[in-house]
């Protein structure tokens, strides 16, 4: 009955109320700043070598180089062009499972292609700050000329696979389609290659990397090492934004089923479910706009454990949700009008550390109140 009336309000054009935020002021933690623009524009991810230096993505197409949570005043040397237009550029970077080994970073980011661009992932090792042995490991096809939904975060298992995830760039019909890259969470060894147990191996005209399809605009994806999970969240259109648990082989609906509408409130899909289809186990109306997303693994922070953090853009709040098993349970919305959460994680010391948006990129570090 709930899902009809909601039905019904969209179709029959209702607003709804404004999101309820929690006041940060009430919040059991405080933000503090570490640092705020100079080159920090955009910031999309961050990750921490063994060394103490903390890399900090930025969207133009840079990675900022820290110590001891301050800016060194260095970047990276020889990052890959990237096609900064638009929502394209340079996006999420992760370690290697075994980096402190092979030393493998890697990154995402929309790879020009001629006059095209594809969300594509790149591998490399540092030497200092330059950048040294590129590795192509991943190139979403076709490449397309539309400049938005690339997606694009990266997470490895347990095992060491490699997901990436990639945004649909407005290719709606063809994303239930396995013909194409579009709209798909992939799985891959961590050089590429394309495992023989991936679900649609073997499927005359798939590509065998798809380990999910359905998908609109995914920018957050993390792994819940505890149970094996993959979470992701997605962009809806207007309304509709989704918390997925990430299963082998599963369409997760988009665009036949969806919670949101289209930008100028006309009816996107009738359908909110569909026989086969998986669906969300929490969607926001109206759209926080969710990038980023982690989960807390560590004991700073007194009952956040398991939680998982998701960075919100629209709202300009950090949310962090609990869960009941795979269940959403509940969420407690922070620090709203700090400025757009691209990106929330732990660090190696267990505080987390937040980036945001806004005039100029921000790096924050939550504190927990005594």
């Amino acid at each position: 009955m709930k899902r009809i009336c909601f039905f019904l309000m969209l179709a029959s054009g209702l607003t709804f109320p404004p999101a309820r935020a929690q006041d940060a002021v009430k919040s059991d933690v405080t933000a503090e700043k570490l640092y705020e623009g100079n080159g920090l524009k955009n910031p999309w991810g961050m990750v921490w070598l063994p060394d103490g230096r903390l890399l900090i993505t930025d969207r133009s197409g840079e990675i900022l180089v820290f110590k001891n949570n301050k800016f060194t005043g260095e970047k990276l040397i020889g990052v890959p062009k990237v096609v900064a237009k638009g929502q394209g550029g340079l996006m999420d970077i992760k370690l290697h499972p075994d980096y402190k080994k092979n030393g493998w970073i890697y990154i995402t980011f929309s790879k020009p292609v001629g006059d095209l661009a594809s969300t594509a992932v790149v591998r490399f090792k540092l030497k200092g700050n330059q950048i040294i042995d590129k590795q192509d490991v991943f190139e979403a096809k076709p490449a397309l000329k539309a400049d938005f939904h690339f997606g694009s975060r990266v997470v490895f298992d347990k095992d060491k696979y490699l997901f990436v995830s990639v945004g649909e760039r407005g290719t709606q019909p063809k994303v239930w389609e396995l013909d194409n890259d579009h709209g798909k969470v992939h799985r891959i060894f961590d050089d590429g290659r394309v495992p023989t147990d991936n679900p649609f191996v073997g499927k005359e005209g798939a590509h065998g990397s798809i380990w999910t399809y359905g998908h609109r605009n995914p920018q957050g994806m993390v792994y819940d090492a505890v149970n094996d999970r993959i979470w992701e969240v997605e962009h809806g259109p207007k309304g509709g934004d989704e918390l997925n648990l990430i299963e082998k082989g599963k369409n997760y609906g988009w665009p036949k089923a969806s919670y949101g509408i289209n930008y100028d409130g006309t009816i996107l899909t009738p359908d909110k479910e569909l026989p086969g289809v998986e669906n969300p186990k929490h969607y926001w109306v109206p759209s926080i706009g969710p990038c980023g997303l982690s989960i807390v693994t560590g004991d700073k922070y007194p009952g956040w454990k398991g939680n998982l953090l998701v960075s919100a853009l629209a709202y300009s709040l950090l949310n962090k949700v609990t869960l009941d098993g795979t269940a959403f349970k509940s969420e407690e919305r922070m620090f709203q009008g700090t400025g757009r959460f691209r990106y929330a994680t732990e660090g190696p010391d267990g505080y987390i550390y937040v980036l945001t948006e806004g005039a100029t990129g921000t790096l924050l570090r939550l504190i927990p109140k005594k």
